[in-house]
């Protein structure tokens, strides 16, 4: 394995030298297209390193003092390496074991802090060099951009480790190549210096040799296809090598790092759905040996590859996630819960384990793994009052620094699930402060959303209804995509239906007619539940017995406020029972709510919000509202229990029938 010195290490100028390394590296550049110079560069002059080609005037090029016969004279700590074969270096006498090594490194925090404890070394292998680049890219790439570009070029430390990778490229081990080639093509160094053109032409070599294992296959894919995408022609050769090995060999990190490779875009033409067929096969019966780690990224992977005719391994996977819940990182378990989504799984066990995770970490939890437990929770209609309380309470002490968007999923669940925890005082106050704050920093859409879903559960946005019903507004949806669909003219509607029943003492702007709907009922995403049919029919049938006739009821009433009213019955003054074509006489309207499992949250008998709100509105609009629950109806036996149950329900002052 190479070693690095970091002692002996000589940085001076010589342009003559550079020039002929920059044809050189010109002529080896152009196997893999012009296109790689163009990458991954910042600001004007780009991130690049004391060995690029192209900064001959700037930070101090290199010079090779040793061709030219001029003593050494050390101006910076640098590195050499020391080849496998041949040691052409002296081996330091102050190694430390890598592990130990790894350790110290996982703790820096900093590029700063990693090249203080890197400086105080005299010598790296190979591989732990790798491991300081890719905990440099730990550190300082966030979402793709590096934090400190220039300061982390400019870092003399960082500058002779690129150098004598330069060097001595052709001495490094497999794996310390591929992994320092991926974490420098992570760090936007220059793709056109002369570093990043031996890194990439030696990986070539030893590719066309056959040298290399499943994981260098895989981390030298990773690399490639961040820096060219998926139409790197070396992609297609490693391909081709992962395929002709044994997938029954291969050990569960090297089926989940496959797995990655496919799912960055190498895979997602699906040329290679055999391959992942027989992984998929592979894989059921080596999960019980994947780590929380390895659990994750397959399942990530089998999410982004849609492979939704993999549900047995999916399904195996989500049961195996439970035991790891405790210890899945915040990237994790967002993975794992983007799974149980995407492939419409539930497990209770699973949410039992999510509420004990929670309940202990949701003060120190990501603001976007705290944001995919809340979605998670709404997509499923998973009432829990543990995740729920506990996300309540972190988000009154920690919503300062979240983002529009987190804020807006933490909370439209609260709404959506029709669930007010015990610091509701406390949490709405914190968000009325925010939105005060950053309303104008809020997407319009996700503002909607959010102030929409405050309705659901009685609570009211008077102070911001007069600036979401203004015309400027409006437009801002309408420009930004969706767009003013139905569903968005939906929630427009049911805010200002809300604000006329609920509030009247708001005189404020009011919604403009041309952007209210006529009905809150739709296909797909709605404000209203359509009836279950089964269920309708056995009520419809029991009814029938219960009044005589069909004529006696309404199915499927759209009333004049923009709800649909399952069954709609008629009273006169006397309370007689009105045939429902008939529109005289009629003094009372009785609404019989038909509701399904659908309508409550899962396993449990709580409305959601937006069944929640219809009630509470058709009673103040003048309904008397009945709920037929399906809890109730199921414990009936058969068609007098059912008639007897009606008779109560509807008309339960009545000791007899009167129509």
């Amino acid at each position: 394995m190479a070693l690095m010195n970091l002692k002996c290490f000589q940085v001076y100028t010589s342009r003559v030298h550079t020039c002929r390394l920059l044809l050189t590296g010109r002529r080896v550049i152009n196997r893999f297209g012009p296109e790689m110079g163009l990458l991954c560069r910042y600001g004007s002059s780009g991130l690049q390193t004391a060995c690029s080609v192209t900064t001959l005037q700037g930070v101090a090029c290199r010079n090779y003092h040793t061709e030219l016969g001029n003593p050494p004279s050390s101006i910076m700590g640098g590195v050499n390496l020391h080849g496998e074969a041949g040691n052409r270096f002296k081996s330091s006498t102050k190694q430390i074991e890598e592990q130990e090594f790894l350790d110290e490194l996982n703790n820096c925090l900093s590029y700063k802090d990693i090249f203080k404890w890197v400086s105080s070394l005299e010598s790296l292998a190979d591989t732990t060099v790798a491991a300081v680049f890719q905990r440099l890219c730990d550190v300082e790439v966030e979402d793709g951009r590096l934090k400190e570009a220039q300061e982390l070029a400019e870092d003399e430390i960082f500058r002779s480790l690129c150098f004598q990778l330069e060097q001595e490229s052709p001495n490094l081990s497999n794996s310390g190549l591929v992994n320092s080639l991926n974490a420098l093509i992570k760090l936007r160094v220059d793709p056109w210096s002369t570093l990043m053109v031996r890194l990439i032409s030696e990986s070539q070599e030893r590719l066309d040799k056959v040298q290399m294992t499943i994981k260098d296959l895989c981390v030298l894919a990773e690399g490639l296809f961040d820096l060219e995408g998926p139409g790197c022609a070396m992609l297609e050769q490693i391909m081709d090598q992962v395929q002709s090995t044994n997938l029954e060999d291969w050990r569960p990190d090297e089926m989940a790092m496959v797995y990655r490779v496919l799912q960055l875009g190498v895979g997602k033409r699906r040329q290679y759905q055999d391959l992942l067929n027989k992984m998929n096969n592979l894989t059921v019966i080596k999960v019980p040996e994947l780590n929380p780690k390895l659990t994750s990224t397959v399942l990530n992977a089998l999410v982004v590859l849609d492979q939704t005719q993999a549900i047995p391994l999916v399904i195996k996977l989500c049961k195996y996630s439970i035991r790891h819940v405790p210890c899945f990182t915040d990237d994790e378990i967002v993975h794992v819960l983007e799974a149980f989504i995407h492939f419409g799984h539930n497990d209770p066990f699973f949410t039992e384990a999510l509420e004990r995770h929670v309940a202990k970490c949701a003060f120190t939890m990501h603001p976007k793994a705290v944001s995919k437990v809340m979605q998670y929770c709404g997509r499923k209609h998973i009432l829990s009052k543990t995740i729920f309380n506990a996300v309540a309470e972190s988000f009154i002490y920690n919503a300062d620094s979240f983002t529009t968007v987190q804020i807006a999923e933490q909370i439209v669940p609260f709404g959506k699930l029709n669930y007010l925890p015990p610091c509701a005082p406390s949490l709405f106050r914190k968000l009325e402060r925010v939105l005060s704050a950053r309303f104008t920093q809020f997407q319009p859409h996700v503002l909607l959303n959010l102030l929409h879903s405050f309705t659901l559960v009685e609570r009211y946005p008077l102070n911001f209804l007069a600036k979401v019903f203004n015309p400027y507004f409006l437009q801002q949806l309408q420009a930004e995509e969706p767009g003013l669909t139905r569903s968005v003219c939906s929630q427009l509607t049911q805010l200002f239906l809300t604000v006329a029943v609920e509030c009247p003492s708001y005189k404020g702007p009011k919604l403009l007619p041309r952007y209210r709907v006529k009905s809150f009922l739709k296909p797909g995403r709605s404000l209203e539940s359509s009836v279950d049919v089964h269920l309708y029919n056995q009520v419809k049938a029991g009814l029938i017995d219960l009044l005589g006739a069909r004529i006696y009821f309404a199915s499927h009433v759209l009333s004049p406020y923009y709800y649909t009213i399952d069954i709609e019955i008629k009273l006169d003054e006397e309370g007689f029972v009105l045939p429902a074509t008939q529109y005289d006489e009629v003094i009372q309207r009785i609404a019989l709510c038909v509701d399904d499992r659908k309508r409550f949250c899962i396993n449990s008998h709580h409305l959601l919000g937006k069944e929640a709100i219809k009630k509470r509105h058709l009673k103040l609009l003048g309904y008397e509202v009945v709920q037929i629950p399906f809890f109730e109806f199921e414990l009936l036996n058969n068609k007098s229990d059912i008639v007897k149950y009606l008779h109560k329900k509807i008309f339960p002052n009545s000791y007899r029938l009167s129509w």
